[in-house]
C-alpha cells in the first residue's frame, strides 16, 4: 500500500482480477426535488456533468446501458468483471418492489458481479435496508452515501435536506446490516475553511465506512450556488491544484488508514463551469499529490 489505501486495493479484497464500475441511470428521482424533502435540489447539483452518454433510461434499459459499458471496457480488458453503479440522483428512492426489479435487471447481465448504489442518508428506510441485506447475503453490495459536509450550517446553506446526525445514523444502520458503506464529501463548500475540511476526516474515521470519495467544489453555471458565489465570493475557498493537494495530504493524515480513498478530484466539462477550471487530468493531479506527500514527509523528518 502507498501513502493511502486505493480503491483498487479495497476491491481486491473481494474480487479476483480487475473489476470496473459501470454507471447506470436507473430512472430514479430525488426527494430534494419533488417536495418530499425539499424543492430545487442541492444548490450545486447538476447530474449531467457526471453521467456518461449511454445513461439515458428514456431510450436505453438498464441492461442496455450495462451492455454498452461492458462493450466499451471489454474491448481493452476482455477478462474484466463489473459492478452496476446506480449513480444518478437517489437510487433507493422508490418502492421496494421497483428497487428489486431494477437491481435484478442489473444483476442478470453477464459479468455483473454486484451493485454499488448511490443514495441519500435520509432514503434508507427499514424496508430498503432489509432488501439490500438480502442482496448482500448473495452478492457484493455497496452503498455510497452523499454526506457532503460535517457542518449542519453548511448542509442548510446548500439545501441538502438532511443533517450530519442523519448521515451518521444511516452509515451505522447500513453497516450493521452487512452492507459495504462508502461516503461522498465535497471540500470547499461555502463558509467552510481548512479546519472544517480536516475535521471531516477525523469524524469519518469514527464511522464504520470502508471507502470515501472526495472532490473539490466545482461551481456550475445556472445553479443556485453560482448565484451564491456571485453574491458572496469571499465565502468560498478557491483551490488551485497545488493548494488542494496540500489539503488532501492533511486529509489523508487524519483519515483512518484502512479506509480506501476512491478519488480526490472530479472534472466537470469546462463549458459547464461558472469559474475557471484546472485544465488538468486526474492522473496529473495524483502526480502533484504524490510530490506534496513526499515534501510533507521530508518536513516531518527535518523537524524530528
Amino acid at each position: 500500500m502507498g501513502f493511502y489505501k486505493k480503491y483498487s486495493e479495497f476491491l481486491s479484497e473481494y474480487f479476483d482480477g480487475k473489476v470496473q464500475k459501470i454507471v447506470v441511470n436507473g430512472g430514479f428521482g430525488c426527494p430534494n426535488r419533488d417536495g418530499s424533502v425539499g424543492t430545487g435540489g442541492c444548490t450545486y447539483c447538476n447530474n449531467e456533468g457526471f453521467s456518461p452518454s449511454y445513461c439515458h433510461p428514456a431510450t436505453l434499459s438498464i441492461r442496455s446501458q450495462l451492455e454498452k459499458g461492458i462493450e466499451f471496457f471489454g474491448y481493452k480488458y476482455p477478462a474484466m468483471n463489473y459492478l452496476a453503479y446506480f449513480q444518478t440522483f437517489t437510487n433507493t428512492y422508490a418502492p421496494v418492489d421497483v428497487l428489486r426489479e431494477r437491481y435484478d435487471e442489473a444483476l442478470a447481465v453477464e459479468k455483473v458481479m454486484g451493485l454499488v448504489i448511490s443514495t441519500r442518508p435520509d432514503c434508507l428506510g427499514d424496508d430498503v435496508l432489509e432488501l439490500l441485506h438480502e442482496y448482500a447475503e448473495k452478492t457484493f453490495v455497496m452503498l455510497e452515501l452523499g454526506v457532503e459536509s460535517m457542518r449542519n450550517e453548511t448542509l442548510r446553506r446548500i439545501n441538502r435536506g438532511h443533517t450530519v446526525e442523519q448521515s451518521e445514523a444511516a452509515v451505522r444502520r447500513a453497516a450493521s446490516c452487512g452492507i459495504h458503506v462508502g461516503v461522498h464529501t465535497i471540500l470547499g463548500l461555502p463558509g467552510e475553511v481548512y479546519e472544517d475540511f480536516i475535521h471531516q476526516a477525523d469524524i469519518l474515521s469514527q464511522w464504520p465506512i470502508e471507502t470515501v470519495k472526495l472532490h473539490q467544489l466545482q461551481i456550475v453555471k445556472s445553479t443556485r450556488m453560482a448565484h451564491d458565489f456571485e453574491q458572496h465570493p469571499d465565502d468560498f475557498v478557491r483551490f488551485t491544484p497545488e493548494s488542494y493537494a496540500d489539503v488532501a495530504v492533511d486529509f489523508i493524515e487524519h483519515l483512518r488508514k484502512d479506509i480506501a480513498i476512491e478519488r480526490f478530484t472530479s472534472q466537470m466539462p469546462p463549458e459547464m463551469l461558472a469559474t475557471e477550471g484546472w485544465g488538468i487530468k486526474n492522473h496529473e493531479f495524483l502526480h502533484i499529490l504524490e510530490r506534496k506527500w513526499k515534501m510533507h514527509q521530508d518536513r516531518k523528518q527535518n523537524i524530528q
